[in-house]
């Protein structure tokens, strides 16, 4: 563990700085549209912007890489997310804003695929699981610390986007200040969706219904709560146990999945969380009205934390279930077709929100919730049905974040994609046997 956190200390630190801004820059964008009095659609339709970037980057970041290199690459991004942050408090327009949640979407994929192939280009295979444990601790407490720097100043002044920047900026002087030699960057070719669907179809399918729901949950839970008259420390709460309950939910949650059919703990857990969105809006009751004419918001805080227990891990467990059925040098290509499909949904998640929400009032958030994770317990249920559980030795659950990309895969201790290499007295041993 010291000698992973010696090795890898400013590519920890730097995405450290860089998940406080993205944690907070979330929030505050979320508040600050309300405060603006832009519509439910037009708030989510500026949200679901970030999503189109993500997907956009993903596809092209590559190239860059593979031209530039991995720190010109940081650079150029860090500072373009940095950039287009301090736009949003200059020109504050619903469309204005969706093409800036465009750049830091491609910003953000990039500087998250570069970390991860950073990462495992200096992991070994014996490490590759402590590695991608201490880079899910960074990105999420990062990012549920950064939610509290909503409390910072209020969202309609412009020192928090000032704030978000500096963080952005903060980031790029550990990466470049490193000695290290940069990776050598190989790119990674998934499956087709095709074939994807003919390996696993509830790996596609639920990837699919999974991207469109938490897209959502993440978009416009700070839009919900400012919605909900929460106040500027009870959204910066909520966000944070969210985040936080997801994170720790994932090895427990784990280890059932690999004690049992896979398809069976993705039921129990997606009806799970279908379950507690229905408990939060029963308990969401008269949360909204100001002072004590406010119902309490303690039940709330508690189904949030139980919904966020059972949805959050849904992504890796999908991702092990799809492994179940294909062979080992596939691992990597699959995992790569699922953050693509899972990319397709988290598009469309906020804007459609948005639009349940708008009819139904607050709580469509829950109800859109409520509607996609019920999908894929039906699909699942479905599957179980119709084709029979694959035991596959290889496969087994390893926790990772929903924002992995196909460089981070790699970083799962079963797919092992690099042989050690021998040490030459080694070498000279097998030579003379």
């Amino acid at each position: 563990m010291n000698k992973i956190l010696r090795n890898s200390w400013a590519l920890f630190t730097g995405m450290g700085f860089i998940m406080l801004a993205h944690g907070y820059q979330g929030s505050l964008l979320g508040v600050r549209a309300v405060q603006e009095e832009f519509t439910l659609v037009a708030t989510g339709f500026m949200l679901s912007g970030y999503y189109v970037g993500y997907f956009i980057g993903a596809k092209t970041i590559p190239t860059f890489i593979l031209r530039v290199g991995h720190i010109r690459v940081f650079a150029a991004f860090a500072s373009l997310a940095s950039i287009a942050i301090l736009f949003h408090s200059i020109f504050i327009h619903p469309f204005t804003w969706f093409v800036l949640r465009v750049i830091t979407g491609i910003s953000m994929v990039s500087l998250y695929t570069i970390a991860e192939s950073w990462l495992n280009d200096r992991a070994t295979n014996k490490n590759r699981g402590s590695v991608l444990s201490i880079y899910m601790i960074v990105l999420y407490g990062s990012m549920g610390i950064g939610m509290f720097f909503l409390n910072f100043s209020k969202p309609e002044n412009f020192q928090p986007f000032i704030l978000i920047s500096l963080f952005m900026s903060f980031a790029l002087i550990p990466i470049l200040l490193t000695k290290r030699k940069a990776p050598t960057f190989k790119k990674i070719t998934g499956m087709s969706l095709r074939e994807l669907y003919k390996a696993s179809p509830l790996g596609m399918v639920g990837s699919l219904f999974y991207g469109t729901a938490q897209s959502a949950l993440f978009s416009l839970l700070a839009v919900y709560a400012a919605s909900m008259n929460f106040s500027i420390f009870e959204i910066s709460v909520v966000t944070f146990l969210l985040a936080v309950s997801g994170a720790v939910a994932q090895f427990p949650i784990g280890k059932l999945s690999d004690r049992f059919d896979r398809r069976l703990v993705i039921t129990y857990t997606t009806f799970g969380a279908a379950f507690f969105a229905l408990c939060a809006i029963f308990a969401s009751r008269q949360m909204y009205l100001p002072g004590d004419l406010g119902t309490s918001k303690l039940w709330f805080f508690i189904f949030l934390i139980l919904f966020s227990f059972c949805s959050l891990p849904m992504f890796a467990i999908i991702f092990a279930h799809t492994n179940d059925f294909i062979s080992k040098e596939k691992f990597v290509a699959a995992g790569a077709s699922l953050q693509f499909a899972f990319g397709l949904g988290a598009i469309s998640g906020p804007f459609l929100c948005s639009i349940f929400m708008d009819l139904v009032g607050s709580n469509g958030y829950f109800v859109f919730l409520i509607i996609f994770h019920s999908l894929i317990g039906i699909f699942a249920i479905h599957r179980m049905r119709i084709r029979e559980t694959e035991n596959n030795p290889d496969s087994q659950f390893v926790a990772m974040p929903s924002t992995i990309t196909p460089a981070g895969i790699e970083l799962n201790p079963i797919t092992e994609p690099i042989e050690e290499p021998k040490k030459i007295e080694e070498i000279k041993l097998e030579t003379n046997l």
